[in-house]
């Protein structure tokens, strides 16, 4: 034990702008919580290589602890609430209540509140400090946060040898405490909270399917084709310099009352008012022109499934459509390469990304009327 804390120590004093004594204190921690895993493991201690163990659990609760430290107080609080939003999601909403997406963002707020504070007391309990510690420095919030993630994600054993997350097991345990009288009350109010930002076009539907996509996306599904939208949009905002747009959308994906993403990105109501219109044009850009392939799968509205139309839909399309966009249409169909359809259409590449482009719009449209 003693190596691994000096191990700890060292990176933490080359990582982070704090007291010796804090990193004292967080790597002892750390080093302690790895060396009990190790102690308590039957498997671990079978192996044979105890201390590899020990020193390989220690490295990676340092790695997550310095990951929160870097996000800082503000992103590292949105990363952790929004990591245990996605794996609570789909089990928050009692089964007999057909919730709307508002008022599941509420119950989820509801309860991550009371799940922090359980995982503070275990936080106590297993690190042995005074049961009334809180964090006070950088360092130790960042090793809170850290380890609330891990404690949501423990697996517990279950009969017929299964097992599944702590967080899961206490979000199943919640929904079934909520009275469907208590969900109507949270969706009424919902729906009378976010009055201000009601918005009827079919770009504020992209925005708002979008946001729902990866909110309900799966525990199973959500490292891929989640992620990977979300990943290359923020890649995307980011290489067209369009750091604030990113840094709004992340917090939208909180659902942040619009008060909070103000206050947290310094901005006026006007401000941010322009920045979210900002943001939804690049959008529409990045769904439509940029990566639309990527985005229509993801929504289940690929070439292979008509553009996510049903079939009086499509036929409503196709009417509309002029004889290049559906000759174009057509060659997508076929798996045709952009070389052969713009010698077959004899169009320029700006020319075909923005035929293309009106073509997904005018789907879009006839999806959301």
């Amino acid at each position: 034990m003693e190596a691994l804390f000096q191990r700890l120590l060292q990176d933490l004093r080359q990582a982070v702008q704090a007291s010796e004594q804090n990193c004292r204190e967080v790597a002892g921690r750390l080093s302690q919580e790895a060396v009990r895993i190790c102690t308590e493991s039957q498997r671990i201690q079978a192996s044979g290589e105890v201390e590899s163990w020990a020193l390989n659990l220690g490295q990676h609760r340092l790695t997550q602890c310095l990951r929160y430290y870097r996000l800082g107080s503000k992103r590292g609080r949105l990363e952790l609430h929004s990591t245990l939003s996605a794996i609570v999601y789909r089990y928050i909403t009692p089964p007999q209540v057909q919730s709307s997406y508002q008022a599941r963002l509420l119950l989820i707020e509801d309860f991550l509140q009371n799940f922090y504070a359980e995982s503070m007391n275990a936080f106590r309990r297993e690190c042995a400090v005074a049961a009334d510690y809180q964090p006070r420095t950088a360092l130790e919030l960042a090793e809170y946060m850290a380890f609330a993630e891990r404690y949501g994600k423990r697996r517990i054993p279950l009969p017929g040898r299964r097992s599944q997350q702590l967080i899961i097991l206490r979000a199943q345990t919640f929904a079934k405490q909520q009275p469907p009288e208590t969900a109507v009350d949270i969706e009424q109010a919902a729906e009378v909270g976010s009055s201000d930002e009601v918005e009827q076009s079919w770009q504020a539907a992209l925005m708002k399917r979008l946001r729902e996509q990866i909110g309900s996306q799966s525990e199973e599904t959500g490292d891929s084709l989640r992620y990977r939208v979300v990943e290359e949009l923020i890649a995307y905002l980011r290489e067209k310099d369009q750091t604030a747009c990113a840094d709004y959308f992340t917090l939208r994906l909180m659902d942040l009352p619009t008060h909070e993403i103000e206050a947290i990105l310094g901005l006026s109501a006007r401000e941010r008012d322009y920045l979210q219109q900002r943001f939804k044009y690049h959008l529409l850009k990045f769904a439509f022109s940029y990566h639309w392939e990527l985005v229509h799968e993801w929504l289940g509205a690929d070439l292979d499934n008509s553009l996510g139309l049903t079939t009086q839909q499509w036929n409503d399309l196709q009417e509309k459509l002029t004889g290049k966009q559906s000759k174009l249409l057509q060659l997508k169909h076929q798996g045709e390469s952009n070389t052969a359809i713009l010698e077959a259409l004899d169009l320029s590449p700006t020319q075909l990304k923005k035929q293309w482009s009106k073509l997904l719009e005018q789907a879009w449209e006839i999806r959301n009327l």
